[in-house]
C-alpha cells in the first residue's frame, strides 16, 4: 500500500451514499485498495493523518476556459455587450504561450479547491492540454470551434483549418497517460457556426469515438434568433445535423423548451449548470430539477475565471441548490446530496469517466480531495453532506490526489512551479494581452 489516509470521514459517493467515520482510506498503485473503519493489516509506505478532515471524491469542473484566468475581474462590471467587445478585443491578442501560462494558473486554482479533473472548451487547446499533461490533473480538452461555411462553399473536413486542428490535437493528446487527458470536439455555440461545420465535427467525433463539448441556450435572445431564423430552438436545429449522436456535454441549458430537454434526455445528453456564472452575468441558470426529470444528466461547472471570479466549485454546489430552491419555492427542491452527485458522480458521466472516479471506491482511481472539518466554521457538524455543500469552501482543501499522487497539500503544489506560472504571466502575457502595440 502506497498511502493510507487514517482516522478520516470518507464520503464514498457510492450507490448507497455511505459516509464512513474514523476510517482507513488506502491507495496502492494510483488505485483505492482499501476502505474500512478497521486499519489494514500491510503496513503503507506513507500515512496521512485524516483527523478532522472529510475524504470526499475529487470534484469535476465540466465546463471551464482555464486560459480565461488571464482575464480575472477585468469584465466585471460590463454589460454583457461590452464585456464581449472588450473579451474579443484581448483573444484577438491572445497566443499560446500566453494560453498555457493562464491555463497553469488556473488548474493551480483548481488543484487549490479540490477539483480533480476539469472540462475545457476555448482557443489553445494544444497549450491546456500540455498544461493539464505536466499538471497531474484529468482534462477533456476541446478546440471551442466558431466559423460560418458558406452554403456555396465547398467544405472538406481534410482542409478545413479549424477541424485539422482537431484532428492534430486528437491524435496527440487523446488517451494521453492512460486516458488522464481526453480530447472532445467543441463548437463555442450554435450561433458561431452552422451545418457544414457541425456535421464535420460530429462525424469525426462519431468515428473517433471522441465527445463534443459546447454552449447552449443560454440566453433567451440566443433562442429567439435560432426561431426566428429556422423555426428550432437550438437543441433541434443542431440534433438535426446529428450534434447529439454523441456524447455531449452542453453548458447553460437555462432556456431549453421542455420538448428540447426531453430530446436531449433521448441522447443521453449532459446538461452543465453554470449557477454562478450565469447569475453574474445577470441570467438564470440551467432549471436542473426539470432537466433531471426528462432524462438529462446534470453535472456543473463554474465558466472561466473571468466569467465567475474564481474556479471554486464549493461555491457553485451552493449556487446550484439555491437556484433550484428558489425555483421550487421550497428548501425540499434540491438536498445537498444531489448536488454532491453532480459535481462528482454525474461529472465523471458527463466526461465518459463514470468507470474511473466520482466515488470512492475499491479499484476505482484514487481522485481525493481531503477537506479539513477543524475550522470553526465547519463545526459541528451534524450532516457531513450538509457541511460540504453549504459550509465548505475551496480553502478548507488539505490536500488534492489525482490517481493516487499528491498534486495540492497544505499550500504546496509538487507538480507545479507556481511562481515561474506567476512570472510568466505577468512578465509575457499580460504585456501582450493589455499593452498597447509599440509603433514601428
Amino acid at each position: 500500500m502506497d498511502t493510507l489516509i487514517s482516522g478520516v470521514t470518507v464520503v464514498t459517493m457510492n450507490e448507497r451514499m455511505e459516509v464512513l467515520f474514523g476510517a482507513y482510506l488506502g491507495v496502492t498503485d494510483g488505485k483505492i485498495s482499501y476502505i474500512s473503519k478497521t486499519a489494514p493489516e500491510e503496513k503503507p509506505a506513507t500515512i496521512v493523518d485524516g483527523t478532522g478532515m472529510v475524504a470526499m471524491p475529487g470534484l469535476i469542473n465540466c465546463h471551464t476556459h482555464l486560459a480565461t484566468t488571464a482575464l480575472r475581474s477585468y469584465l466585471d462590471d460590463l454589460s454583457s455587450r461590452e464585456a464581449l467587445e472588450n473579451l474579443l478585443q484581448k483573444e484577438a491578442r491572445m497566443d499560446s504561450r500566453c494560453a498555457k501560462a493562464a491555463a497553469t494558473l488556473g488548474i493551480a486554482e483548481c488543484l487549490r479547491f479540490g477539483i480533480t479533473s476539469v472540462s475545457d472548451l476555448y482557443y489553445y487547446p494544444e497549450a491546456t492540454a500540455q498544461a493539464a499533461a505536466d499538471a497531474g490533473i484529468k482534462a477533456n480538452v476541446a478546440l471551442s470551434a466558431y466559423r460560418f461555411i458558406d452554403e456555396n462553399e465547398d467544405f472538406d473536413f481534410d482542409t478545413d483549418e479549424q477541424c485539422q486542428e482537431l484532428v492534430r490535437l486528437a491524435e496527440k493528446w487523446n488517451g494521453y497517460d492512460d486516458g488522464r487527458i481526453r480530447v472532445d470536439a467543441g463548437i463555442y455555440a450554435e450561433y458561431t457556426s452552422n451545418h457544414k461545420l457541425w456535421e464535420g465535427l460530429s462525424s469525426f467525433a462519431k468515428e473517433k469515438g471522441l465527445g463534443i463539448q459546447l454552449h447552449l441556450s443560454e440566453t433567451q435572445e440566443e433562442v429567439d434568433s435560432c426561431l426566428d431564423r429556422t423555426g428550432l430552438g437550438p437543441a433541434q436545429l443542431l440534433d438535426c445535423h446529428g450534434l447529439f449522436s454523441v456524447s455531449a456535454s452542453a453548458a447553460g441549458c437555462a432556456f431549453l423548451s421542455e420538448e428540447e430537454q426531453k430530446l436531449l434526455g433521448k441522447r443521453k445528453a449532459s446538461a452543465v449548470a453554470l449557477p454562478l456564472a450565469a447569475a453574474k452575468a445577470g441570467q438564470p441558470s440551467a432549471p436542473i430539477t426539470a432537466c433531471v426529470k426528462a432524462g438529462m444528466n446534470v453535472a456543473l461547472g463554474t465558466g472561466g475565471a473571468v466569467d465567475s471570479g474564481n474556479l471554486d466549485l464549493f461555491e457553485v454546489l451552493r449556487g446550484a441548490v439555491y437556484a433550484a430552491r428558489t425555483a421550487g419555492g421550497d428548501a425540499s427542491s434540491m438536498p445537498a446530496p444531489a448536488a454532491l452527485m453532480m459535481a462528482t458522480v454525474c461529472g465523471a458521466m458527463a466526461q465518459g469517466r463514470a468507470q474511473q472516479c466520482g466515488m470512492l471506491k475499491v479499484g476505482m482511481d484514487a481522485d481525493i480531495a481531503l477537506v479539513d472539518f477543524s475550522a470553526p466554521h465547519l463545526m459541528p457538524c451534524h450532516n457531513v453532506l450538509n457541511g460540504l455543500v453549504f459550509s465548505a469552501k475551496g480553502g478548507d482543501v488539505a490536500m488534492t490526489m489525482v490517481r493516487g499522487k499528491i498534486l495540492y497539500q497544505n499550500g504546496q503544489f509538487p507538480t507545479i512551479d507556481l511562481k515561474a506560472a506567476v512570472e510568466e504571466l505577468t512578465a509575457y502575457a499580460i504585456p501582450r494581452l493589455f499593452e498597447a502595440p509599440k509603433a514601428e
